[in-house]
């Protein structure tokens, strides 16, 4: 009810706005028209009486006007009905008038409107003036002729009144247009105003957390609007799913790590409790018991350290631009030969060879700890469950791309039985595994390729698996620098 109510406020508003904006126009452009009608059939009017003045002074001349009885055949044979015309000089005195004989008793007609006009532009008018002598109301239009101005005018009759009057058909028209504009502007506002209440309501129950459908989403409108709101909406679905995406994953990886944990706790405590309840046991028993709890304690405390670096990862995803300022230029190439020299020992009892090809320098701006581990990871994985490999390349090459210098590619790979690809693209999830049960009985955590697929994209590159031509297991990964 509530989002009705202030739908509907807004569609009035909406609608006030725009509809008074052009309301305001449609006044503003009706009084201008009307002035305009107005002025042009007083232009007429005008244009009419300065004919009639010409064509006096082209009949008469200058000294037939001022003649008495030539001024007066012409007026009476040529004047409209009640039409009067005045002969006036520049100095204002009225010389001629068909309506008086004694002009000498008529007022100076230098401050009349029409008679300033004409002596000031050539001819002049004054609409709807009384006069001071007949005390008719006139319409007065004046012309000048160099000493003299001829000013003619006729009464404000009811013909004439009628005559000047603006044509108001346009004002009709207006009125429709304006009708037929408002009904299409109400149908509009309505429109948008019903799809953002739309909106609104998705909004509001997303807000209150209640069941959302598509319902909303099929009745938006398919255009800019519509596709404002369907973005709206789709941005909201993949920021929830990725929100859920976020709790599974935190809930699956706090089972993982309790189901990792559990199991070599369950051994310590399994052995310990034997030594303790068996204080005659043999010493070489209880030697190996100890043994075992130790080796437990070593897988838990490893699991425990990887978990401390994705953890440190997962606050650099969420702090990237504060982290990589505190990134400093790190030689990669020490970084590869102290992880093989960490893990001689082991290669040398699995019988694997190493082999390193790459540029004499490689640069790149990262965290030490970090980059450590992406190749300690890589090379402890490939030790552990690379069966049958003899051998371990590790290759690096600059790019040739010139929009991107500074970007390395590296792959380590081996020949050993190699990964299922139905499994490959699941390397690098956390506590994946591809045999659980051998997988553990090597001492794995689980999290050595997640580490490693989190340290490279944080520092802005890929990692990939994929099978070695020949067997084994390609990993592929890239660093800036």
């Amino acid at each position: 009810m509530a989002t009705a109510l202030r739908s509907k406020s807004f569609q009035k508003n909406l609608l006030m706005s725009i509809g008074g904006i052009f309301l305001l126009f449609a006044i503003s452009f009706s009084v201008y028209q009307y002035n305009r009608e107005k002025e042009y059939k007083i232009d007429i009017l005008h244009s009419r009486l300065q004919m009639y003045n010409y064509e006096m002074m082209q009949s008469l001349g200058e000294e037939g006007m001022l003649n008495d009885s030539l001024f007066n055949d012409y007026t009476k044979s040529h004047s409209i009905d009640r039409m009067r015309v005045t002969i006036i000089d520049t100095k204002g005195r009225v010389l001629q008038d068909n309506n008086y004989i004694d002009t000498d008793s008529l007022s100076n007609h230098l401050k009349r409107q029409e008679v300033q006009q004409a002596l000031a532009k050539g001819n002049g008018y004054d609409i709807k003036r009384t006069s001071q002598s007949t005390h008719e109301t006139y319409f007065y239009s004046a012309t000048r002729f160099g000493n003299l101005v001829i000013r003619s005018a006729v009464p404000y009759s009811a013909e004439l009144t009628e005559s000047l009057r603006a044509d108001n058909t346009y004002i009709y028209f207006t009125i429709l247009i304006t009708l037929l504009l408002g009904i299409a502007l109400y149908w509009n506002t309505h429109r948008i105003s019903r799809h953002i209440g739309y909106l609104r309501e998705f909004a509001m129950k997303a807000e209150q957390g209640k069941q959302l459908d598509h319902e909303l989403e099929r009745r938006l409108p398919d255009d800019e609007l519509g596709d404002i709101s369907h973005t709206i909406i789709t941005l909201y679905w993949k920021l929830r799913n990725s929100e859920e995406d976020k709790i599974r994953i935190k809930r699956q990886l706090t089972q993982n790590a309790a189901h990792e944990l559990k199991t070599p706790a369950a051994s310590i405590h399994g052995y310990l409790e034997s030594v303790l309840d068996n204080p005659e046991m043999p010493n070489d028993k209880r030697q190996h018991f100890l043994e075992r709890c130790y080796a437990q304690s070593e897988r838990m405390n490893k699991l425990l350290l990887d978990m401390s670096v994705l953890t440190k990862l997962d606050e650099m995803e969420s702090k990237s631009t504060q982290q990589k300022d505190e990134f400093h230029k790190i030689n990669v190439l020490t970084i590869i030969q102290n992880v093989l020299e960490d893990t001689d020992l082991q290669l040398q009892s699995k019988g694997i060879k190493t082999m390193l090809t790459a540029p004499q320098h490689i640069e790149i701006n990262g965290d030490q700890s970090l980059i450590y581990s992406i190749f300690r990871n890589l090379i402890d994985n490939a030790i552990a469950y690379a069966t049958g490999a003899t051998e371990i390349k590790i290759k690096c090459e600059k790019a040739d791309d010139t929009k991107d210098k500074d970007l390395y590619h590296f792959a380590i790979s081996d020949n050993g039985q190699g990964v299922d690809p139905l499994h490959q693209p699941h390397l690098f999830e956390r506590f994946y595994r591809v045999d659980k049960g051998r997988s553990r009985k090597l001492g794995g955590t689980g999290l050595g390729l997640a580490i490693v697929k989190n340290a490279v994209a944080a520092h802005g590159g890929t990692a990939t698996a994929e099978t070695t031509p020949g067997g084994g297991l390609t990993i592929r990964f890239t660093l800036h620098g």
